[in-house]
């Protein structure tokens, strides 16, 4: 694809028939520059979308051979090996990768995608925030010809590549092997918002499976998260330890918030799996370290990392853009039984 000519200085003097140097004090509040001019000046670098490049001056036609990583955190396992399969193949092109965290905060988002787009940047991969409503922070990339690749966390409706699982029939299969285990009342975990589709389509796989197999869908017996850490966990088994009776099973869209949940039924004298069954997702480590051993769906986090990068090298080797297979779906997740769900 043909690289992309970003608005210097030199485009926002010619439009304002002024010196360059004018500009750049200008854009530096600079006592020698009248107010006015100051103000017309930020005007059309705002309208002309200019960024400071904070890169070195001597870097020639922006090539930085750099992939931007933006990710909730690099602490959960699913995606530092979501790294890994970036880092990978992002190496085998000679390209380096930065990686920046949101901390799953719309705000800090924000912040990150501009400066990973002031910092020149090729190529974007981004997994979204559990905050995020809106996604027009990408623009700058989109909109410049950068290649950005959403990952797992997708937005809906954002015409650009995406890398995901098929997380409609993940949820399906985890509650499904609940059901064939013996349970009735089944609780699940969600979170995120409506433009994230992740967590709703676990949320849809989990409702269906319930309807196909003839199990009433209780609304006291799903919870919304802020977000998916253990202490949201505790505090969610705990709300669904309170009922009255208990529910037998459990479906968590992480395994963070299963073995939270396994925790809190044993601080509460609850037997996992004689009177409560779980299973989570992601198959992390601690899955198998926890007592009863996780069930768990497993999750291609490495492969979906490679293929991610694959598709912004791709672009970048590219004389033109190519539409062509927009999405990326892995369906390849199982279940893993393991103890914590067993009859």
């Amino acid at each position: 694809m043909e690289e992309n000519k970003h608005v210097t200085i030199y485009d926002i003097a010619e439009r304002l028939n002024l010196a360059t140097s004018t500009i750049s004090r200008a854009l530096k509040d600079h006592h020698t520059i009248s107010d006015k001019t100051i103000k017309k000046v930020k005007k059309t670098a705002e309208e002309m979308g200019f960024v400071p490049n904070t890169l070195a001056a001597g870097l020639r036609g922006n090539k930085t051979r750099t992939i931007g990583v933006l990710i909730p955190t690099v602490t959960q396992p699913f995606l530092s090996s979501l790294i890994s399969g970036i880092e990978i193949t992002a190496q085998k092109s000679d390209y380096t990768v930065i990686i920046m965290q949101s901390h799953d905060s719309y705000e800090e988002e924000v912040n990150m995608a501009k400066s990973l787009y002031s910092n020149r940047v090729s190529g974007v991969i981004c997994s979204l925030a559990m905050e995020t409503r809106d996604t027009a922070h990408f623009h700058q990339f989109s909109n410049n010809n950068i290649p950005l690749v959403f990952v797992d966390r997708v937005p809906k409706g954002y015409n650009t590549f995406r890398v995901v699982i098929d997380n409609y029939t993940a949820g399906y299969k985890a509650t499904k092997h609940l059901i064939e285990q013996g349970c009735v009342r089944i609780a699940h975990l969600t979170a995120g918002s409506e433009l994230g589709n992740l967590y709703n389509e676990r949320k849809r796989g989990y409702i269906e499976a319930l309807k196909d197999h003839n199990i009433e869908v209780e609304e006291e017996l799903i919870i919304n998260l802020n977000s998916v850490t253990y202490e949201d966990g505790v505090k969610a088994s705990n709300a669904l330890f309170d009922l009255k009776p208990i529910p037998d099973g459990l479906f968590a869209p992480g395994d963070i918030l299963a073995v939270s949940a396994i925790q809190t039924a044993k601080k509460r004298g609850i037997k996992v799996p004689e009177e409560f069954k779980v299973i989570g997702f992601n198959n992390d480590p601690i899955s198998q370290i926890i007592d009863p051993n996780l069930s768990t769906i497993t999750h291609p986090a490495e492969k979906m990392g490679k293929a991610a990068a694959d598709i912004i090298i791709k672009n970048l080797k590219s004389s033109k853009n190519d539409d062509d297979a927009k999405e990326i779906t892995f369906l390849n997740t199982e279940v893993l039984a393991r103890e914590s769900s067993q009859k």
